[in-house]
């Protein structure tokens, strides 16, 4: 849904930015501030964007106050990530005059990891649930025809089913069936294990990649730098590619799911972003 650009209104704050886009007070409840109002409106209401240095990192500020996130921490980069922070700054920089939370993708993931990934309990379930979609992997369920779908699924799934399974020296089933369908409990382990190493920058990329291809061995390629973003999205959209070589692509739909995609995936590339 396209919101309708709205005058541009300066508001001066007393308090950091939240990203809490679609929350509006309860009528019983605190009185109304600029920053919940901005959340109510979703105008723009500041003019300059920076990063500046924080006792334990970066911070991207508007107008001088620094972003926060939903959960009204402030929204720290890692000192190790200063592309990160440029890129986070852009976002909020290239903002017209509506907050559009889709054009905020690293905002997201950055807000994402800061929020609930440093809680043992939160990334636990996190990563429970991402190993749930290994189970029941896109790319792991082949069809023997139509030939056009075939041919796609050899493309683009198979390097990376052969990768997986040499790399880490684990079996990967695939199926033809979805009836019941279970992958080793030793190969679930050793992908467990491979999760536990990563902080939680990789793991918020890694649910925003898995939750976008709808396949773990996807993602989980795209962050090990084995796919690129765009084989990514390539193997991520194989059975539509299939779909459209057969009836033809829906306007409106096909072409803004393609780009869709590839605008998800890039920012988690760039959330994988680092120096030194």
């Amino acid at each position: 849904m396209r919101l309708l650009a709205q005058s541009c209104r300066r508001l001066h704050f007393r308090e950091p930015l939240g990203l809490r886009f679609y929350a509006t007070p309860a009528p019983d409840g605190p009185a109304v501030t600029a920053t919940n109002r901005a959340a109510a409106t979703l105008k723009r209401f500041w003019n300059t964007v920076d990063v500046e240095s924080h006792n334990q990192g970066l911070v991207v500020t508007l107008d001088g106050r620094p972003l926060k996130t939903p959960s009204n921490n402030v929204l720290v980069i890692p000192p190790h990530r200063p592309i990160l922070a440029s890129l986070i700054a852009s976002e909020w920089d290239n903002l017209d005059k509506v907050i559009k939370s889709h054009a905020l993708p690293m905002t997201s993931i950055a807000s994402r990891a800061v929020d609930g990934l440093n809680d043992h309990a939160t990334r636990s379930e996190v990563v429970k649930n991402l190993l749930n979609y290994l189970q029941t992997d896109t790319i792991c369920f082949h069809e023997s025809h139509p030939p056009a779908l075939v041919d796609l699924q050899k493309i683009h799934w198979d390097p990376i089913l052969h990768w997986a399974r040499e790399t880490y020296s684990v079996e990967i089933k695939t199926f033809e069936t979805i009836l019941r369908p279970s992958q080793p409990a030793a190969s679930l382990q050793t992908f467990e294990r491979e999760l536990s190493n990563f902080d939680t920058w990789e793991l918020a990329a890694l649910e925003r990649a898995v939750y976008s291809t709808k396949s773990f061995l996807v993602a989980f390629a795209l962050l090990k730098q084995r796919l690129s973003v765009e084989e990514a999205a390539q193997a991520s959209e194989v059975e539509v590619r299939s779909q459209i070589q057969r009836w033809g692509e829906v306007e409106d739909s096909h072409d803004v799911d393609y780009q869709d995609i590839r605008r998800l995936l890039g920012s988690v590339a760039c959330v994988l972003l680092r120096e030194g």
